[in-house]
């Protein structure tokens, strides 16, 4: 069965050690943690061992596994070979990060490619097939798996860049995040075709919610990691309250065979005019899914 996992995105009030312990207070089965320098609810671009040993102490004690690391990491197509591998050698770290900490999942940002970017001579999708099959080598090496999300301002936009890029690399290490919010924003697929389409890649999904802004469809975003307020078309929600439709897409990811992880992901840090404090609302969206779990078939 479905597992859920709070992600620390939800959670920019809290330290570290305050939203495991917050994790572990509404029920959930896991932690999602930001790596990045600069957020208070994240593991350093620098950390050290007796930091992550601690953490990895703690999670134990509460219960949770820390499923998934999340590195804000992206030009791994850049046509810059030192830009390129200093973005390697971040996730380089991560993944020794996941190794102390018993992490399954590392978050990929899958290059920078922004809306209006152009690669005429393919020059950029061949680096960053080149850079993940690199990583997915250590990844596999350490018993782990880089998932490549379905995000806007990389070349894995909608569900069909996304296999396709997966299917090129051709690693069993490397493989996609499914996030049906993006999708929907940024007027890409829709539930049944993402699924169709991705699901023999998918390896992890995050959960989130939104509705869309009155008369406000079109999509853009200056910066990789979110939208500007300016740039928004949608408002944020707790799930269960927006447009995504959870129990459909539930279902149908059970009768593919999917019981896997669910990540909350809770976009606080970035919205928290849109939605409560995650003791609220990540609470109601956790209990929500576990609705919707009891009435699959």
């Amino acid at each position: 069965m479905f597992q859920i996992a709070g992600h620390t995105m939800g959670t920019p009030e809290y330290t570290l050690p305050h939203a495991l312990d917050l994790f572990h207070a509404i029920g959930l089965d896991g932690a999602e943690i930001v790596v990045q320098d600069g957020y208070q609810c994240a593991i350093s671009q620098q950390a050290k061992p007796g930091e992550l040993a601690a953490l990895r102490r703690q999670a134990d004690r509460l219960g949770l596994r820390i499923i998934a690391l999340t590195p804000y990491y992206s030009r791994f197509n850049d046509l810059d070979p030192v830009v390129r591998e200093a973005e390697i050698q971040g996730v380089c770290r991560v993944i020794q990060y996941a190794q102390a900490l018993d992490s399954l999942y590392i978050r990929i940002y899958a290059g920078n490619f922004a809306q209006g970017d152009a690669d005429p001579d393919g020059q950029k999708r061949r680096l960053l097939i080149d850079s993940m099959r690199r990583l997915g080598d250590l990844a596999l090496d350490r018993g782990m798996k880089l998932v490549m999300e379905n995000h806007f301002n990389t070349m894995t936009v909608s569900a069909a860049d996304s296999i396709s890029l997966a299917r090129e690399i051709g690693h069993p290490a490397v493989g996609i995040l499914y996030d049906q919010a993006n999708l929907t924003f940024t007027g890409n697929e829709s539930w049944p075709q993402a699924l169709h389409l991705q699901f023999s890649k998918l390896y992890y999904t995050h959960v989130k919610d939104l509705i869309f802004r009155e008369g406000c469809r079109d999509f853009t975003s200056s910066d990789v990691s979110h939208p500007t307020e300016e740039e928004r078309n949608v408002i944020t929600r707790i799930v269960g309250e927006g447009v995504v439709p959870w129990p459909e897409i539930l279902q149908n990811m059970k009768d593919r065979g999917y019981c896997g992880w669910l990540s909350l992901e809770y976009e606080r840090r970035w919205h928290p005019q849109d939605i409560p404090d995650a003791s609220v609302g990540m609470k109601k969206s956790a209990d929500y899914l576990r609705s919707c779990f009891r009435k699959l078939t």
